[in-house]
């Protein structure tokens, strides 16, 4: 397989839009969508196992398309860390569409819902894959206008109104993108990503340089619903449809994270040190913000949108102290939460759905799962790798981000993020207690039938999978923060031999390091 135009980049991103438009000519034809929307998820995560394959053999994957050469044309450009985050969004997004097929949600059924749905997926994976900034403005809006609109078809009455808060904060997350993306190509007159490493990495640092790292932090902790740009997070996303919420807390908030990581390994490493003293503030902040707030919440699908900042501010602990086990760790940790979160929301909204008025509210549903043994099972299983407790993968994440916290020599941060780490165990057994344990207060009538458990089924064994042999998901975790940790593996990669920069005259020689399995 070459690293250069190698066609399975294409299918986490082309697949699931040809699939949306399939879906937009059948609206009369309701199981043709449904067989359409499936087939691209499961095709589209097919191709995103191959591209890490791909990359662990090869290194760096490219496609240029168009056939321009780089640095000018657009090019998805995946190595390790994007693969890696592929397989995670292409898996969670797969179960999405699993779980939409048997979801009874009104606007599910909706002709707009799977196109739209199939638009968000291929946004998500191309923000990940891209390999210049501009495209990634691209995918980043139809992601986000993708999403918002699916909300706003909620069955919940809030949703338009969450929608709307969501739009207006996301224009100003895109304005930030869009002032940095500027900032840089007045300054390089360039948007390949490889190519402002390249040129950020010769020492020199011109006031809209600096400028531009600012701005698009500010974009991506925004996205990522860090704090303080978190407020827009409990109301959009607890008013999404299950499918769309589960999808939303825990792999969209992800691309933030992944282009955090990539600003402090590859563009803009002479101010990561700084970058990421921030990030382990903004990341302490945020676990005790939304372990409390998730702790103290009145609702199981809001509770579990609180608790995604919790989570995001471990992840920034691993960025920020930035050794190599820290960043295993974050990794690791970012996928093991993208497959535990999406159960418990999946589960959570399979209890609600059973509800007359289909609301996840803990007065309404507390009592409600005495008899859903299934439910029962799932959720504790979920609450307990969330909890960090072995041997499940939620326990693994946090072993390998204590490592990175003792390799990083930060004790009173780590202390303080071990302690507050059990808060999670208290909200999610709280949470276990009140809608398993607990007699309903009045006769609930529940539902016949609810929305079907087969999505978060398989999610959840994943969990067990990915606890008890580990192993498969460290080792990429490793193999990806070596390669990371050389920025001349992607640029040499992605630019390729002899290209020279039209801008500056530089010439790129032939790759002098070894770039398969990780560098």
């Amino acid at each position: 397989m070459n690293t250069f135009n190698n066609p399975l980049v294409l299918g986490p991103i082309f697949l699931p839009l040809a699939g949306a438009a399939i879906s937009v000519i059948a609206v009369r034809y309701r199981t043709l969508q449904e067989i359409v929307a499936m087939l691209t998820s499961l095709l589209g995560w097919i191709c995103s196992l191959g591209v890490l394959w791909a990359n662990w053999q090869l290194g760096p994957q490219v496609y240029r398309i168009g056939g321009y050469p780089t640095p000018y044309g657009i090019i998805l450009a995946p190595d390790m860390l994007s693969a890696l985050f592929g397989v995670m969004a292409t898996t969670v997004s797969t179960a999405g569409v699993l779980y939409a097929l048997g979801c009874k949600d009104k606007c599910v059924q909706y002709p707009a819902f799977l196109p739209l749905f199939l638009c968000m997926t291929a946004g998500l994976s191309g923000s990940i894959y891209t390999g210049d900034i501009f495209t990634l403005f691209v995918f980043v809006e139809l992601m986000v206008m993708s999403s918002v609109v699916l909300v706003a078809i909620s069955d919940n009455m809030l949703g338009v109104e969450a929608a709307i808060k969501y739009l207006l904060i996301s224009a100003l997350g895109s304005l930030f993108l869009l002032m940095g993306i500027g900032a840089i190509y007045a300054t390089f007159g360039t948007l390949n990503v490889a190519d402002i490493a390249r040129l950020l990495s010769t020492g020199d640092r011109p006031l809209l340089a600096q400028a531009a790292a600012v701005m698009l932090m500010c974009a991506f902790l925004l996205k990522s619903a860090v704090f303080p740009f978190h407020f827009w997070q409990p109301d959009f996303h607890t008013t999404a449809p299950t499918p769309v919420h589960a999808v939303l807390s825990s792999v969209v908030v992800k691309a933030g994270v992944y282009w955090l990581i990539r600003l402090t390994t590859l563009m803009f490493t002479a101010e990561a040190p700084l970058i990421r003293a921030l990030l382990v503030i903004l990341g302490l902040i945020g676990i005790f913000f939304g372990s409390l707030a998730a702790l103290k919440t009145y609702d199981a699908k809001r509770m579990l949108a609180y608790s995604t900042f919790g989570q995001i501010g471990f992840i920034l602990l691993g960025i920020g102290w930035g050794t190599p086990l820290a960043l295993v760790g974050a990794i690791v940790y970012s996928f093991n939460h993208a497959l535990i979160k999406s159960s418990l929301l999946m589960i959570t909204g399979a209890i609600a759905s059973r509800m007359p008025t289909k609301s996840a509210k803990l007065v309404d549903i507390g009592g409600a799962g005495q008899n859903l043994v299934m439910h029962n099972r799932l959720y504790l299983i979920g609450g307990l790798a969330l909890a960090g407790v072995p041997p499940l993968n939620g326990f693994i994440s946090k072993v390998t981000l204590i490592q990175g916290g003792i390799s990083a020599g930060s004790w009173i941060v780590l202390g303080l993020a071990v302690a507050a780490g059990l808060i999670t165990l208290m909200y999610m057994l709280r949470t276990w207690q009140l809608i398993f344990q607990q007699p309903p207060a009045a006769d609930p009538h529940l539902k016949a039938k609810g929305d079907s458990l087969l999505a978060p089924t398989l999610l959840i064994a994943l969990c067990v999978a990915l606890g008890v042999f580990a192993s498969p998901l460290v080792d990429a975790a490793t193999a990806t923060v070596k390669q990371i940790s050389d920025s001349n593996i992607y640029i040499h990669n992605i630019l390729g031999t002899d290209t020279t920069n039209a801008t500056t005259g530089f010439k790129i020689a032939a790759p002098a390091v070894d770039a398969g399995k990780g560098g």
